[in-house]
């Protein structure tokens, strides 16, 4: 499906990207702020997901019913989130109410109220999902890893934040960040489908974001590239029936130009169902139903993880063979079939995003935070093609030295007494 992507850039430092879609009656919009739980001082840490919550209890023009009625009417499909480098709000819409859902989108994230009322019952309602995500053994693992992969750093700290840092987010602190924080100058407003970028333009100017300037277009706070550690932990949840396991080491950055060969190494490792784990974990051994790997990449900074669960007696023969695998790699490469199986398959899942207009929307902002440009998706596919052998080995052999893997088991463990050095993987 062609691309029709148009920019517009304001004084204000406001970024607005259009990606018309021919034949679709479908609309995407999405407000993308330029700020995450990495942004954060440590004592103020979760308050931009405290705040992606609050625009919800209320605004300029609505209370928190008649957004969530306004939500429903417009198809309920508003989703909102924060990671460590965004926050963004997210609606699809039927394209003759694609003005209704920028009224909304503008209203709720330009003008909140933040009523103390409301931050007392929104704190509890963060504390609650704190505990629903100390039931999750996932979310548990990945904390813990963060936490000791990035020590001291804002990429250790969990998004969500903790309840002494939330119970002090009153109506001033609240306001205070979200002024200097949501601000015209971090903010992207990123729409595709059936949409028109002259008119998407005209709603921006007679918004309070096209119409507010700013002092500081990015987060006051600057950033520092973090030194990566590689821990070795094992936390014990005895209430777990099978134990889970994270491995991960260093990766390239999100701008690196080897971003391609990195993605395609996580891919040929646990990318699907004919990856290297996949097929040995599960189908050679069946010590998992389900295991994996991927990337993930910061402005600065990435690690590739793989992860799976499996019954605590077999957790040392996955993390072996995980072992095994990135060894092979350094030591024999990958083969030219492999590789290409994984190009077709990138090629692929890149193809059939771009009939779906969230997803193009969420690429248009991801782009210009990244790259500060767009990415035609014949460069993409360029590049992909591009990456050899050679390169994946090279990636490999940069990344996978043993003393740089950390590992994070969670479950009931008290018999499992292997060591890195049992491992083979040293210490950094």
């Amino acid at each position: 499906m062609k691309e029709e992507i148009r920019e517009a850039r304001f004084d204000n430092g406001l970024v607005v990207l259009t990606d018309r879609m021919e034949g679709v009656r479908s609309a995407t919009l999405g407000f993308f702020f330029r700020v995450g739980a990495r942004h954060e001082p440590a004592e103020l840490n979760g308050i931009t997901h405290f705040i992606e919550h609050c625009v919800f209890k209320g605004s300029s023009k609505r209370n928190a019913r008649e957004i969530a009625a306004e939500q429903d009417r417009l198809g309920g499909n508003l989703d909102a989130f924060t990671t460590h480098e965004e926050t963004g709000f997210v609606i699809k819409v039927v394209d003759d109410r694609f003005d209704n859902a920028f009224d909304l989108l503008a209203d709720m994230t330009g003008r909140p109220q933040f009523d103390e009322a409301d931050l007392v019952s929104e704190r509890r309602v963060i504390v609650e999902e704190m505990k629903m995500n100390e039931d999750s053994p996932e979310e548990v693992i990945s904390d813990i890893f963060h936490r000791e992969f990035f020590p001291g750093d804002p990429l250790g700290l969990t998004i969500t934040g903790t309840p002494e840092t939330v119970a002090t987010f009153n109506h001033r602190l609240t306001t205070d960040f979200h002024h200097e924080a949501f601000s015209p100058g971090n903010l992207v407003i990123a729409a595709a489908g059936n949409v028109d970028h002259e008119h998407l333009l005209e709603l921006v100017r007679s918004s309070s974001f096209g119409l507010r300037h700013t002092e500081d277009g990015t987060p006051k706070r600057g950033l520092q590239k973090p030194t990566n550690a590689a821990p070795f932990v094992i936390e014990q949840r005895p209430d777990l029936e099978q134990a889970h396991l994270f491995m991960a080491t260093p990766t390239v950055a999100a701008r690196d130009p080897h971003r391609y060969a990195a993605d395609l190494l996580a891919n040929i490792l646990g990318g699907g169902t004919s990856s290297r784990l996949w097929q040995r974990v599960r189908e050679e051994c069946g010590l998992a139903y389900s295991v994996g790997a991927s990337t993930a990449m910061f402005q600065d900074t990435g690690f590739m993880a793989v992860s799976a669960a499996t019954s605590p007696d077999q957790l040392r023969e996955v993390a072996e063979i995980v072992i095994d695998e990135l060894a092979s790699i350094i030591r024999d490469g990958v083969a030219d079939e492999e590789l290409a199986l994984m190009k077709d398959q990138t090629r692929a899942s890149i193809l059939l995003g771009l009939e779906d207009s969230a997803g193009r929307a969420g690429t248009l902002a991801q782009c210009e935070m990244v790259h500060g440009r767009q990415i035609p998706v014949e460069e993409t596919l360029s590049n992909l093609e591009a990456v050899t052998a050679d390169e994946i080995q090279q990636q490999a052999r940069d990344f996978f030295s043993p003393e740089c893997i950390a590992l994070v088991a969670l479950g009931d463990l008290a018999d499992a007494s292997f060591t890195r050095n049992d491992l083979g993987i040293g210490s950094k």
